[in-house]
């Protein structure tokens, strides 16, 4: 796992724990709810952010298709040809 899916998940989780507290504090406050809507919204929140973290992890990074040493490969000619 690399560092920026290491920052993602840490920001997706601070994330919905922030909005999942919010939405906590209308149904305490604001909205009346039955007792089980606390527990439904809090599945939604588990099941909406393990959704976008898989989606996140499906998506391919164009860098990690690049070979390293066809990448020399093109910086070593191109450095050549600009002499």
């Amino acid at each position: 796992m690399k560092k920026k899916d290491v920052t993602f998940t840490i920001g997706l989780t601070i994330l919905m724990g922030v909005i999942w507290g919010l939405g906590e504090l209308v149904m305490g406050l604001w909205v009346a709810v039955v007792p089980s809507a606390h527990i439904f919204w809090f599945a939604l929140i588990v099941i909406v952010t393990l959704v976008i973290s898989v989606w996140h992890s499906m998506i391919e990074d164009d860098s990690e298709l690049e070979d390293p040493r066809r990448a020399k490969y093109e910086r070593k000619v191109n450095k050549r040809k600009k002499n």
